[in-house]
This record gives C-alpha cells, structure tokens and sequence, in this order.
C-alpha cells in the first residue's frame, strides 16, 4: 500500500472524505498508515467505516510493516 493514492481504487466507493484526500494527492506512505490504523475516525473524519483502530503498538507496527513491504506478501 505505501506509494498508492489515498482512495485510489477506482471500482471502490469511498466516503466524501477519503475521496479528498484522493483530490488532494494524499498517498499512503508508513507514518499515514500507523495514524489511520490508530484512530481512523480522527485522521479522517467523516469516514463512512466503523473502525475504532487498532490500540496495540507492536500488532499496529507489524500491520504497517506488512501493508508496506511488498516482499512480505
């Protein structure tokens, strides 16, 4: 996911805010997906999904390491 556009899969219908920060050129990088798996409501809100993020460090570390390396896959 690092690199790809904030709301960028065309077939998906985001919330009005996502599709902004799309607008605006926003793109995942490891710092904007550690906030947003903490508290995405706060990074983003308005966000149509119900998510109250993930509270523990290390599992919210791994996800982003994960979601960030494509070799991991």
């Amino acid at each position: 996911m690092a690199g790809r556009r904030v709301g960028g899969d065309t077939a998906f219908d985001y919330s009005p805010v996502l599709r902004k920060a799309r607008d605006e050129g926003l793109r995942w990088d490891t710092k904007r997906l550690e906030s947003f798996l903490a508290d995405p409501a706060e990074m983003f809100p308005g966000l149509w999904m119900s998510m109250r993020g993930i509270e523990d460090a290390a599992e919210r570390q791994a996800l982003v390491r994960f979601l960030a390396d494509p070799a991991s896959r």
